[in-house]
């Protein structure tokens, strides 16, 4: 019985122990596992036994595509035999070939592989889905499906190749990104709005051009045939001397360069052109287009910045997505770099700025200084030129025969001494105020503004006291003239009365002094001077001084480059108000010299090359970069400003001042705009004319405009409501995204707080089970031991009775 206890005994140990052995050995595999994978050793080791799991996946991957290709090419070699002998399933066959090519080529980006195996394989399935697409168009009732293949491929080839050729026809875009690259984008934003400038202009000089300068020469009558267009004979000895010709006289004053040469006639040549009415129409539409297209500017800038720059993860998106990869030409690479680290020089400036905590008091003081300063400077600039255009009206009344160059050239250069030096006082007295880069480019521009502003409008002052003084002349001429003539008719009647007339010749005719071509005389000087002190300006202000600092830097006391002089910075604002005013003069003289607008692109064009040789040789990088944003709706708004400050005075004379008598195509009528009156009367019926007069009608008018303006109000009330309405939306979205990034913070921090709450639990319950296989080994050594200790007494036992039974036998 006691044996057979014991047997029973061990048999339920044993099966314990399998039991437990079987439960729990998945549990203490996993356990081992997470103990192992917490040890730096055994992490390496994972790290490199993953490494060679996906060393043999990706053979493993590349043997099966290299089977599947084999396989594909056999199947192909196979099925390609003879294109009509394709049996359906062949077909179906080859055409999920290629659409498997076709997924592989736009899915090879994402592929895990080596750049060179990239290329290979691309190559390979373009070669593939081009020679074998077509084979599905071999078939019956399947052409179509080749010819479309073939056109769409055509159709993104040409789509390709035209925004290509429309990239390529952008004049000088390469020289601006260039620029852009190594000067940021508030540089590059004046020569694309040079560009823009030049632009507008070619429409303004082919309107000019072709409407009024070609029909006048090609059909009016020539040079020589009434007095207007012939050069007075007191002035045909120095009509082409070098000096005359500089300042527009002579044989240029009396030519389709200005105003006076133009006849009125109603109708010239075989065509019956409308001389007069086309030049009023030209003049009119000129200014029409050009708000029009500043206007559309404008409202197209303000709607590509009207979402506002979001500035969230700034630094992550230009980190990752700056680069552009399909750049294959060294010298593109070169500046796409160089325009990503003015990018990110941008960025950082943006991003200090918005921290920026100043003293607030200091800060105000500086601000009112500087403003008085500029104020003192404006108030000297205005009564200097007051003073200079005082002076050249008596210098006008003494006669300009008698004076030197300078001083009947003294207002224009007093006015382009003005517009060079004093942008660069303002620049020195705009360090005080410590503001953004960009506001201080705003309120630099603002500053210039009224500058420019003063100076021209005192110039016209100072034209309408001449036009003053040649309408009284005109009287006086005029008069002379009725006596002339009177006095020439009595002598050619007392002398033969049958006889032939005297044939006077054009040059001998007296003539009045012609108001109009004086006009746009001074404005084409102004232009002229404006040009040859920019161009001065760039040559001697930045090429000899970038020269001086570079050759003599070597021997000279200082570091030149350093300190004084060092080179130049490109000044923004000055040459934006340069190109501003004097786009402004060209809209003021157009109406009385049409040569304006060609002179203007012919010193755009010139402008944009010298600028950006002067740029790119002699100018270095602003000490604070910065955005451009926002400054091309600036300088837009500054634009459209002197457009209508420079039409006012155009109108003004068009309107109210008479034309004169004796040269013009308005000449002998009593205001400029009566040809528009004349043309309605005499080309259009009666009815038409009535309609248009009851049309112009102030009480008409008045009322229109008044809408307009009303209607210009609720419209502007409108979009600042909507932009209200998007800063609000975005001020949430911000919020919003706040919020998000503090939840998705939280989250991370829970998750990081459970996993290491798992990770104390696994080594708890691993010290736990290593406790339970030390018990569990010390009580199967316990139970061997009791084992053994009943086998002894057992075999002991056994034993005696042996012995026991042998002694009583």
């Amino acid at each position: 019985m006691r044996g057979r206890d014991t047997e029973q005994k061990e048999g339920t140990v044993i099966e314990r122990k399998r039991r437990g052995g079987k439960g729990g050995e998945d549990e203490h595999q996993e356990q081992e596992k997470e103990k192992m994978s917490y040890r730096p050793g055994m992490r390496k080791e994972r790290r490199a036994g993953e490494r060679e799991q996906r060393i043999i996946k990706n053979q493993k991957e590349e043997r099966g595509t290299r089977r599947s290709r084999e396989k594909l090419k056999n199947e192909i070699r196979k099925s390609t035999r003879e294109p009509e002998s394709l049996s359906p399933e062949e077909l179906e066959k080859l055409k999920e070939a290629v659409d498997e090519r076709k997924k592989l080529i736009q899915g090879l980006r994402g592929k895990p592989w080596s750049m060179k195996k990239k290329l290979v394989t691309l190559r390979e399935s373009q070669e593939f889905v081009e020679k074998y697409e077509g084979a599905l168009g071999k078939g019956k009732g399947r052409k179509l499906y080749a010819y479309k293949v073939m056109m769409a491929k055509k159709w993104m080839k040409f789509q390709r190749d035209f925004e290509n050729f429309k990239t390529a026809c952008i004049p000088w875009e390469m020289k601006i990104k260039e620029i852009e690259s190594h000067f940021g984008s508030s540089v590059a934003s004046y020569f694309i709005f040079l560009r823009w400038m030049y632009g507008i202009n070619m429409i303004l000089f082919g309107l000019t051009f072709g409407l009024v300068m070609v029909p006048e020469a090609l059909m009016g009558r020539p040079y020589g045939s009434i007095p207007r267009k012939t050069v007075p004979r007191a002035e045909e000895a120095s009509a082409m001397d070098f000096a005359v010709l500089w300042d527009f006289g002579g044989y240029a004053q009396y030519s389709v360069l200005f105003y006076g040469y133009y006849n009125n006639q109603r109708a010239i040549g075989w065509l019956k052109f409308r001389m007069p009415l086309s030049y009023f129409l030209v003049g009119v539409g000129t200014v029409a287009y050009s708000y029009m297209v500043v206007i559309r500017t404008m409202a197209r800038n303000a709607n590509e910045s009207g979402v506002g720059d979001d500035n969230s993860f700034n630094f992550s998106w230009k980190t990752f997505t700056s680069w552009d990869y399909l750049i294959g030409n060294p010298e593109t690479a070169d500046n796409k770099f160089a325009s990503i680290t003015t990018s990110f020089k941008e960025a950082i400036l943006e991003e200090q700025e918005s921290r920026k905590d100043d003293n607030i008091h200091l800060t105000r003081f500086l601000r009112v200084l500087a403003n008085f300063l500029v104020l003192c400077c404006l108030a000297g600039s205005g009564y200097l030129i007051y003073f200079v255009v005082r002076r050249s009206q008596k210098f006008a009344l003494d006669g300009l025969d008698t004076h030197t160059w300078w001083e009947r050239n003294e207002v224009n250069m007093v006015m382009s001494l003005l517009g060079m030096f004093c942008p660069m006082l303002f620049d020195v007295i705009s360090a005080l105020e410590n503001y953004h880069p960009r506001v201080a480019l705003q309120w630099q521009l603002g500053r210039i503004f009224a500058l420019f502003l003063g100076n021209l409008y005192t110039f016209i002052i100072a034209l309408m006291d001449e036009i003053n003084l040649k309408r009284e002349e005109e009287k006086i001429v005029k008069f002379n003239i009725t006596t002339w003539e009177a006095s020439l008719y009595n002598s050619t009647v007392s002398e033969n009365s049958t006889g032939p007339p005297i044939t006077i010749q054009p040059a001998d005719v007296p003539r009045g002094p012609c108001w109009e071509t004086m006009v746009g005389q001074e404005f084409v000087r102004l232009i002229i001077s404006d040009t040859m002190t920019t161009y001065i300006t760039l040559l001697i202000g930045d090429f000899l001084r970038a020269v001086l600092v570079r050759f003599l830097n070597y021997c000279w006391c200082w570091d030149l480059e350093a300190g004084f002089p060092s080179y130049s910075e490109f000044d923004v604002s000055g040459n934006v108000l340069g190109l501003i005013f004097n786009q402004g003069m060209i809209w003021m003289g157009a109406f009385y010299a049409p040569c304006l607008p060609a002179l203007n692109v012919l010193r755009l064009h010139v402008s944009m090359y010298l600028q950006c040789w002067a740029v790119m040789c002699c100018n270095v990088p602003q000490e604070r970069v910065f955005k451009a944003s926002g400054s091309n709706n600036f300088y837009m708004a500054m634009l459209l400003v002197i457009l209508f400050l420079s039409t006012l005075p155009a109108i003004y004379t068009i309107v109210t001042i008479p034309p004169s008598f004796d040269c013009g195509p308005f000449s002998g009528k009593k205001r400029m705009f009566d040809v528009i009156q004349e043309t309605l009367e005499s080309d259009f019926p009666a009815w038409f004319s009535k309609v248009f007069s009851s049309a112009s009608n102030p009480g008409l008018v008045l009322p229109f405009i008044l809408l307009m303006v009303l209607a210009i109000y609720y419209l502007q009330s409108t979009s600042k409501s909507y932009k209200e309405a998007n800063v609000e939306l975005k001020k949430k979205l911000q919020t919003q995204n706040e919020e998000n990034k503090k939840k998705n913070k939280r989250a991370a921090l829970k998750a990081q707080m459970d996993l290491e709450e798992a990770r104390k639990a696994a080594s708890q319950t691993a010290e736990q089970q290593k406790n339970n296989n030390a018990s569990l080994q010390d009580q199967e050594g316990e139970t061997e031991l009791c084992i053994k200790m009943k086998q002894d007494v057992f075999n002991h036992g056994m034993k005696r009775n042996i012995q026991c039974k042998q002694k009583t036998k």
